[in-house]
């Protein structure tokens, strides 16, 4: 079947999306729960009716806040399952509670003007906006996330699921969802068994713009540097106290800035990145997040923290410092190679629309790339989503339409590609 625009409601998908971002689901990664917050659980409760309402009943919330579909093959023969994933939680880097959506109709180009404290998202900042021009745009008011990331994804599978429901000349083989928890902290696929999957394929529906088809990752380790000092009254702290937020503070500041950081690098290059540092004079807790595309960097850049944990330590005699990885995820481009049909189909479906795609690389991870390590090759497709992270976050509704509409053309050529 041809895919025509009149198949996906841009009013009905703007409106959920709406919906979905005034849910405040930020993931905490201070809780010992999982999901860690209970705004995750009531988004993809409120998802769960949606579901049941289009009609797709085998829809579930399992006891760990993930919501799995299915809407069943519609064709005789065996044909590909296809999975469809989008997370419910955002970000804890900003606020996201309490968010004040505004949609602009028609952008007319230039420097967005927020409603809080001068906040604007800017053309010099933000070079993309050169691309929307006459795009309609959702916005927050300075003060929160918006949410875009991932419910933006959300909002376009939902779209999917209604259109496949409501239009059954569209062909396609079994059609798998999946709502994930936690993904911003790194524990989306946590409580996932890869036989309940049940699919072929995977794609993650998490990018920016529209177009990428991200076919690589970072591979990623959590470091976590513990400084133990000695607290004393300072009144007699002299050559007693040994201060472990001072050397936390020596210990941030030895690290590389021009080189090897967020701030210095982009394309392929690697970093170390610094972003939680908590504590007192007798223990504080520094916790980084190492990055690189060649996964054996991680070795190194764990080594680069040891040194850098002995220079320190010999300054402050007394200090001791424990240097401790975890493992995050890896690069998803080796698993993708078991089964290049993902990515070839992805670029046939941009190309069934008239939409330039590119073959990518995204500095960060997704979900699929840690399915795509269990054994579910899982590249990741754009959904409109820009200045992820940030209270100047904002999402395109023309990106998620767009999206929608591949999604569409993508379950059919799986479903002329039968294994």
């Amino acid at each position: 079947m041809t895919v025509t625009s009149e198949l996906v409601d841009r009013n009905r998908l703007l409106q959920r999306f709406v919906e979905y971002v005034q849910i405040d689901s930020a993931a905490d990664p201070n809780s010992h729960q999982y999901p860690s917050s209970a705004g995750q659980r009531t988004l993809g409760k409120l998802l769960l009716q949606q579901l049941h309402q289009m009609g797709v009943s085998d829809a579930e919330q399992d006891e760990n806040g993930l919501v799995w579909a299915t809407i069943p093959s519609n064709v005789e023969g065996t044909c590909p399952a296809v999975l469809f994933n989008a997370h419910l939680d955002t970000s804890p880097e900003a606020p996201g509670a309490n968010v004040c959506p505004r949609v602009i109709e028609a952008y007319p180009g230039g420097d967005i003007e927020l409603e809080y404290d001068g906040a604007r998202i800017t053309t010099e900042h933000c070079p993309e906006l050169a691309n929307l021009i006459g795009k309609t745009l959702i916005v927050t008011d300075g003060r929160t996330l918006l949410g875009g990331d991932d419910k933006a994804g959300l909002a376009t599978i939902m779209e999917l699921a209604t259109c496949l429901v409501a239009h059954p000349d569209i062909k396609h083989g079994p059609v798998r969802i999946l709502f994930t928890c936690d993904e911003e902290i790194g524990h989306g696929t946590q409580k996932i068994q890869l036989d309940k999957i049940a699919a072929y394929v995977g794609y993650t529906l998490d990018g920016g713009g529209i177009g990428d088809i991200d076919e690589e990752t970072f591979s990623a380790d959590l470091a976590i540097v513990r400084f133990t000092g000695k607290n004393i009254h300072p009144s007699i702290g002299k050559n007693r106290m040994i201060n472990a937020v001072r050397a936390a503070g020596l210990f941030v500041a030895l690290l590389p800035t021009h080189h090897l950081s967020p701030e210095s690098t982009d394309n392929r290059d690697g970093f170390l990145h610094p972003y939680d540092l908590h504590g007192g004079v007798g223990e504080a807790n520094l916790q980084l997040i190492l990055r690189d595309f060649e996964t054996s960097k991680l070795v190194e850049y764990r080594q680069m923290l040891v040194d850098l944990a002995l220079e320190v330590e010999s300054r402050i005699p007394g200090l001791r410092i424990d240097v401790e990885t975890q493992r995050q995820y890896r690069n998803m481009a080796d698993g993708l190679k078991r089964l290049p049909l993902a990515v070839e189909l992805a670029e046939q479906a941009y190309a069934k629309r008239g939409i330039p795609s590119r073959r990518s690389i995204i500095r960060g991870g997704t979900d699929g790339a840690m399915l795509t390590e269990m054994g579910l090759p899982m590249p990741n497709l754009s959904v409109g989503q820009f200045n992820i992270h940030s209270v100047l976050e904002f999402a395109c509704l023309d990106h998620m339409v767009s999206a929608t509409e591949v999604l569409i053309e993508l379950v059919q050529l799986w479903e002329r590609n039968r294994t």
